[in-house]
């Protein structure tokens, strides 16, 4: 029988598909057969002719375990499925039973089973299986993910467990995640505080990472859904900063940082053609990511040849600066089979900052 643990989370964002990734990356050194099961999957893309959740397909992509796919994402959340549950014409009990015997399947060919919830607890409930209520159906040892911080997060940590509670199901790890570095040990300090009463062990998860939080080109270029133009050998290089190019051309070179993307409108020649000559620059290369250029007005043709021989990064887009400002801002990043830089340093974090044997021994005694 498969060792197995579900991943929880206080809800979205908190690095539940990163904390995921670690375990099976740790588990495949330990164990000969590994496997993951997203049992309801709220996020679909098509993969090898099915719908599946993305996280599923992200695993099955980055472990080799692609022929698993169907059971790995059992019951995949269509626009319609909570309204053919809640008009009656399909039962929670037919989705149930499908997470039940794709577990089973995936635990006889598995010795270390990752199980990964959706969301917040609570998340399910319209189709009657909540994440907690599927942890139990499982019978499955529950961590839970948890952002950093103290009173916001154990606010976060106190309603979940209501509900893995209510399920009549122990959660029994903590995982304080995304820490600040320099306030790792005050947050686990007073998380343990906060829950002495509580028969759940305490532990720190990864600090925050700017590359693991920020998007690259490509996934920007996604979310905009324009194609990304000039030097696309930089398609995977990560934005840690986005500006407005609102000031004048000489406040933009002041105010440029690491890896910025700057947001420009199709009338400011100037800023363009700036921008086109200091990406040549070594001592500016390192701080332009590329541009988005944006409005439905027409670039100049000669600034536009100057920016694509320069061979700068950008995207050029229709929208307004601040609608694509606010798509930028408002996405939060997730990682893709595509961004090795975000995996390999996934890898590298699981080892040096992951205690992967002490939750194992926890979840599984």
């Amino acid at each position: 029988m498969a060792k197995k643990i579900f991943v929880a989370a206080t809800g979205q964002n908190c690095g539940k598909s990163t904390v995921c990734l670690s375990l099976l990356h740790r588990a495949a050194k330990k164990y000969k057969r590994i496997g993951f099961i997203k049992p309801i999957g709220p996020k679909l893309v098509e993969f090898r002719n099915c719908w599946a959740d993305k996280d599923a397909v992200l695993m099955a992509q980055i472990f080799n375990l692609e022929n698993d796919i169907r059971d790995m994402s059992p019951v995949p959340l269509y626009p319609e499925t909570t309204r053919e549950v809640l008009d009656g014409k399909i039962s929670p009990e037919t989705l149930g039973q499908r997470m039940v015997e794709a577990c089973r399947r995936l635990e006889e060919q598995c010795d270390f089973l990752v199980i990964e919830g959706a969301g917040h607890a609570g998340v399910g409930s319209v189709i009657g299986y909540n994440n907690a209520q599927i942890a139990k159906l499982l019978n499955a040892p529950v961590m839970i993910v948890s952002e950093g911080g103290i009173g916001s997060a154990i606010d976060a940590i106190s309603l979940n467990l209501s509900e893995f509670k209510q399920a009549g199901i122990a959660v029994r790890l903590l995982l304080g995640n995304k820490l600040l570095a320099h306030k790792r040990q005050t947050n686990l300090h007073y998380l343990n505080k906060a829950f002495a009463e509580n028969d759940m062990h305490i532990e720190g998860g990864f600090n925050y990472s700017p590359i693991l939080a920020n998007p690259t080109l490509n996934r920007i270029s996604r979310l905009l859904n324009c194609p990304l133009q000039g030097n696309e050998e930089e398609a995977l290089r990560i934005v840690h900063t986005v500006q407005l190019g609102s000031a004048s051309s000489q406040r933009v070179a002041d105010l440029l940082e690491e890896s910025t993307l700057l947001l420009v409108h199709t009338s400011r020649d100037e800023l363009m053609v700036m921008m086109a000559s200091l990406y040549h620059l070594p001592e500016y290369r390192h701080k332009i990511a590329g541009m988005v250029i944006a409005g439905y007005a027409p670039v100049s043709p000669i600034t536009l040849k100057i920016v694509d021989d320069s061979n700068i990064p950008y995207i050029r887009t229709q929208i307004t600066t601040a609608q694509s400002f606010s798509i930028i801002k408002d996405d939060v990043t997730k990682t893709s089979a595509e961004d090795k830089e975000k995996i390999d340093l996934i890898r590298h974090l699981a080892e040096v900052e992951f205690n992967f044997d002490k939750i194992d021994a926890i979840l599984n005694p």
